[in-house]
């Protein structure tokens, strides 16, 4: 099973591979929407693990990339500006779940696991 995790923050980036690789999940990892839409033409992940501010290209501009190529995977979006509006966004474009920055290892186990199993919202 691969979860792709896209993150500008390399820091970000390590975190989750080494709590999710510890729940024997595989991480894709993408520092841009850019590199994740690459991977995903390839790799077909599971599930994404979006950060919603990141240079270029935001978190926003991935998922509505992915509806117009017609993919379906589950994002979480993960964000340090957990506002009101930033969550009606990403609820706005599919996100199923939004982890606000800073997360725990166990807040991220948990609502991975949570979507995994189909449990969304």
């Amino acid at each position: 099973m691969k979860v792709l995790v896209v993150d500008d923050e390399g820091i970000v980036l390590e975190s989750c591979r080494k709590v999710l690789e510890a729940e024997d999940i595989e991480v894709i990892p993408a520092r841009s929407a850019d590199e994740a839409l690459l991977i995903i033409a390839k790799e077909r992940p599971v599930l994404l693990l979006v950060d919603m501010k990141m240079p270029v290209h935001d978190g926003i501009y991935l998922m509505k990339e992915l509806k117009n190529r017609d993919i379906d995977t589950p994002v979480i979006v993960m964000s340090g500006y957990s506002n009101k509006e930033t969550m009606q966004e990403a609820d706005a474009m599919g996100a199923c779940r939004f982890l606000p920055k800073p997360f725990t290892p166990d807040e991220l186990v948990e609502i991975v696991h949570q979507v995994l199993k189909g449990e969304n919202k």
